[in-house]
């Protein structure tokens, strides 16, 4: 290593003197309960269209020849979306509130990282579906200005999902800004 000054790579801004927020990655995991709850919910929607495939097959016995493997590749292929998506999921999303920024990372095939800085925060929302509910979870969504829309960090556990939002929403009417 030289004596030579390294140049910084965000420059301070030139008003204020703060260095820019980085898009980086969070450091919270979601829930570990998130997990039995895509499965669970995933498992609801390949019964359902493997239930309409069999009373298909059991109805219309003309061309059972193809009828036949389009309900085993439905199985295969919800076996497998069940068994993967899940894990998948709960491996990449991240979430986390500091008093400079909310980061968030989701997503499974199409991943996505967001960054809202807490000045352009405008409203913080929770809520939970009847299925969420039973298995302790809750969503954060927080609404910035930004054409982005929301970000939202699903598959919180309840208390956590609170506090989150309670915190939010003091560190937020405690920040200068427009929000816009």
């Amino acid at each position: 290593m030289t004596s030579q000054q390294i140049p910084q790579r965000h420059p301070e801004h030139p008003e204020t003197g703060e260095l820019p927020l980085e898009l980086r990655p969070p450091r919270h995991r979601v829930s570990s309960a998130a997990i039995r709850y895509w499965t669970t919910r995933a498992l609801l929607g390949w019964l359902v269209l493997t239930a309409v495939q069999v009373v298909w097959l059991v109805l219309g016995r003309d061309h059972l020849g193809w009828r036949i493997p389009i309900l085993v590749a439905t199985v295969v292929l919800g076996a497998a979306h069940v068994i993967v998506m899940p894990r998948w999921r709960y491996a990449v999303h991240r979430w986390e509130s500091t008093a400079e920024a909310v980061y968030t990372q989701s997503g499974w095939f199409d991943q996505e990282r967001r960054i809202a800085p807490i000045s352009r925060i405008q409203t913080v929302d929770s809520e939970r579906g009847p299925l969420e509910q039973i298995f302790g979870l809750s969503n954060v969504t927080v609404t910035t200005a930004s054409a982005a829309g929301p970000l939202k960090i699903n598959g919180l556990d309840r208390d956590t999902a609170q506090r989150l939002v309670d915190d939010l929403t003091s560190t937020t009417q405690a920040t200068q800004g427009d929000a816009t």
